[in-house]
């Protein structure tokens, strides 16, 4: 028996002599992909082996594999068998959907150096014969253990300081921004700080230990917004409308953060109050909707934001519940359409500081770009629409149990794979991109999207359909030739975002050395399946690394290091911006962006 330890999942457990990694990863829960059932015609089980002996490379191995990566040791776990205890990277798309979710992006060590200090202070009592007024005696106390100058105390916890340092026995827990007093605490208490990615459709949020940096509990949820509009569009329309919707837009985000804050504090024994800073990223309509700044000129040409700098607000003034005078931090923005969620992506990416020429892409209901072409870096904004989500498609549904998340199509043959195992119910965005570049390689589809004659292919009510799944009691699961227009529709718009941008540098998709792939989306696309219809330059697939939630890595990064928010600042003030439907030409642009290829990366 071997020990094997699956990550970022976390999990471990024995492993008998002759059991291959993938039976091992079911066993345990995790959830692989392996849409062929293991035995390694699909490809999809791609594993690294971090350390720890096993099986030689396979035929499989060396046909799925680059000589680079066989070096690294990258597997197919179904043929791989361990020979040792054995540590195993399970990389973001070799995972199903539920557990990608806990990949939330890129865990980077930083030296905590947060705008937040905790310090625990001894105080004297005041007496008859030192009567030292309560603030005085506070200030003088953190002079005397940490050579602190006074500084200025925030009002709700000057209400507060009397009582409390008397209730305290004259020891406290002391919250220092910068040298404003925020909280006043037992000298035990665990101060944490929030850090929270609203996206147009999702919000990630985190609370994290403010002395260690880290993570200590984390939640996604759905915008509330979105009743009001898929898109930041509509959302704009909305809150400028009247100010009663902009109050009602802006109640829904801090309600959600709210609730989600307490949760999330009664998982972890805590109080709200704990938390004593927090960081904020979103696109730009978002920054401003959830800082009620105005909004209708987001809508008009020439597009600008009311604020591009990063800004700070006590949290009460927004409505945010947390310690009494605690602050929210959002970042910079770009552009009336590249906000602090890009900033904060590219914070967490490092991307300003690479060589060369490299790529970033936040993938999602708005996607954002960025090049950096040799230290020269500007961005470009997408409305890549909700197709992702599985919106406006026939079947489509968000990524659930019995949504399927890959499909493998040969022949007439077709092997899908759904979320948990469960019956399929529906398609989610990953699935659908999956089915279409497996439609394009089958010539079920041409390159304009249109569907051809093909024994899966039927007509309905006028119009062509491929039958993905039959079902007797529910209805057949298709895909129309309208869902395959709508997925035209979004990568069009992403693939003419990155020609953009190149044409503008004055390079070729092929100068592109690393292309970096963000976003909740962004973390469950087969990236070939993407390069297949053509959504993606046709590289090879080693200078493609997904890395999950980037904007809410940057956004807790930003949280614990002031160094991290200066260089936000930076990023911010260095990247430029191009306005996509400006560039000339651009419906024949975008007419040719449309055309699914099937051209694969060497």
């Amino acid at each position: 028996m071997y020990t094997i330890e699956f990550e970022p999942v976390g999990r471990r457990g024995q492993c008998p002599e002759g059991e291959s990694l993938l039976d091992c990863a079911r066993r345990l829960d995790v959830d692989i992909v392996s849409i062929c059932g293991g035995v390694s015609t699909c490809k999809h089980c791609r594993v690294q082996i971090v350390s720890g002996s096993v099986s030689p490379p396979t035929p499989e191995d060396s046909a799925t594999f680059s000589e680079t990566q066989l070096k690294e040791n990258y597997r197919l776990a179904c043929t791989t068998y361990p020979q040792s205890d054995v540590k195993v990277l399970v990389p973001p798309e070799s995972l199903s959907a539920p557990q990608r979710t806990q990949v939330e992006g890129l865990e980077l060590r930083v030296e905590p150096d947060p705008a937040v200090r905790c310090l625990e202070v001894q105080l004297s009592a005041p007496s008859l014969e030192t009567p030292e007024p309560d603030d005085q005696n506070l200030w003088n106390a953190l002079k005397e253990t940490y050579a602190l100058n006074q500084g200025r105390m925030d009002l709700k916890v000057q209400q507060d300081l009397s009582s409390r340092l008397r209730s305290l026995d004259w020891r406290a827990g002391v919250a220092l921004r910068e040298s404003e007093i925020v909280a006043i605490g037992a000298d035990s208490t665990h101060w944490i700080g929030l850090a929270a990615d609203i996206g147009t459709t999702k919000i990630a949020v985190y609370l994290i230990d403010m002395k260690t940096g880290e993570t200590l509990a984390s939640r996604g949820l759905m915008n509330p917004q979105i009743s009001y509009g898929e898109d930041v569009v509509s959302r704009i329309y909305t809150a400028s409308k009247s100010g009663e919707n902009a109050q009602k837009l802006q109640a829904l985000l801090v309600d959600a953060l709210n609730d989600t804050i307490v949760d999330l504090c009664s998982e972890l024994d805590m109080d709200p109050s704990h938390v004593v800073d927090a960081v904020v990223v979103g696109n730009t309509a978002i920054h401003h909707l959830f800082l009620q700044l105005p909004v209708l000129q987001l809508g008009m040409s020439p597009y600008v934001p009311a604020v591009r700098s990063a800004v700070d607000v006590k949290a009460r003034d927004i409505g945010l519940r947390i310690a009494p005078g605690g602050y929210v931090h959002l970042l910079p923005n770009i552009a009336g359409y590249v906000g602090a969620d890009h900033v904060s992506m590219l914070l967490a990416t490092g991307l300003d500081e690479m060589e060369g020429i490299n790529l970033a892409l936040d993938i999602g209901t708005n996607t954002e770009i960025c090049l950096n072409c040799r230290g020269r870096m500007k961005s470009v904004s997408c409305a890549s629409g909700p197709a992702f989500e599985g919106a406006h498609i026939q079947f489509g549904m968000r990524a659930a149990a019995g949504a399927i998340e890959h499909v493998r199509l040969s022949g007439e043959r077709v092997e899908i794979q759904t979320i948990g195992g469960e019956s399929p119910i529906g398609i989610c965005g990953s699935g659908l991109l999956d089915v279409i570049a497996q439609m394009r390689n089958n010539n079920v589809i041409d390159s304009s999207g249109r569907m051809n004659t093909h024994p899966l292919v039927r007509t309905r009510d006028g119009r062509k359909e491929f039958v993905l799944v039959e079902r007797s009691d529910n209805g057949d699961i298709t895909v129309s030739q309208k869902d395959v227009r709508e997925l035209q529709v979004a990568k069009a718009a992403i693939r003419l975002g990155i020609q953009a941008l190149l044409e503008d540098a004055g390079v070729t998709e092929k100068d592109i050395e690393r292309v970096i792939i963000a976003g909740a989306f962004g973390t469950f696309i087969d990236v070939e399946s993407a390069v297949t219809i053509g959504m993606l330059p046709p590289l090879p697939l080693e200078r493609y690394s997904q890395v999950g939630n980037a904007a809410g890595t940057g956004a807790r990064l930003a949280l614990i290091s002031r160094t991290a928010r200066r260089s936000a600042e930076r990023i911010a003030a260095k990247d430029g911006y191009i306005e996509l439907a400006s560039i000339p030409d651009f419906n024949r642009k975008f007419a040719a962006a449309s055309s699914i290829s099937w051209t694969t990366a060497d």
